[in-house]
């Protein structure tokens, strides 16, 4: 590349002088080529190398990913039963002002405990472990979202029943 420079700064004064300028040029740039595809091939060497230490590298971090993925599988399978319902929440505004969004969190619990047979059926009856209704924090901000004086009339929820009993409370699709 120096050689073009010098050759641009340098005017042929004969033809002669202009052909060789053009050859000297031509070979350095032939030269120069050469020297990049060699230095080239050496990079993709290296970024091959180096992607194949990473491809290793993220192997495991696959499994990982992999591994949460049949664990959410065996939490699917484990539900039992799932439901979507509207629950009217309007009698809580019966409650004076500061207690009608509490009010509204227990009309649902009410109201799920008895749609999925939550309640125990005998006094004989001794359970291990009771069954438990949790709401997610999803639907608990929905209730709130408004304040304490003004909850929702009416929520849509979804609610699953795993194999032990226990109920979780979603908010439904959609809303």
């Amino acid at each position: 590349m120096e050689e073009e420079k010098e050759a641009k700064k340098e005017e042929p004064e004969s033809e002669e002088e202009t052909e060789e300028l053009t050859e000297e040029i031509g070979e350095a740039k032939v030269e120069a080529e050469e020297t990049e595809t060699e230095a080239e091939v050496e990079e993709k060497e290296e970024e091959i190398v180096s992607e194949e230490s990473l491809e290793a590298e993220e192997k495991p971090a696959a499994e990982e990913e992999a591994r949460p993925k049949r664990e959410e599988k065996v939490e699917e399978e484990e539900i039992v039963e799932e439901r979507i319902y509207t629950v009217p929440l309007g009698k809580a505004w019966i409650m004076p002002p500061n207690k009608r969004a509490a009010r509204a969190i227990r009309i649902l619990r009410d109201f799920l405990k008895k749609h999925m047979k939550l309640e125990a059926r005998g006094e004989g009856e001794e359970e291990e472990e009771p069954k438990r209704l949790i709401i997610t924090n999803e639907v608990n901000e929905r209730i709130w979202s408004r304040g304490i004086e003004k909850p929702p009339r009416k929520i849509r929820v979804r609610a699953a029943k795993d194999k032990d009993g226990n109920v979780t409370v979603y908010l439904a699709e959609g809303d």
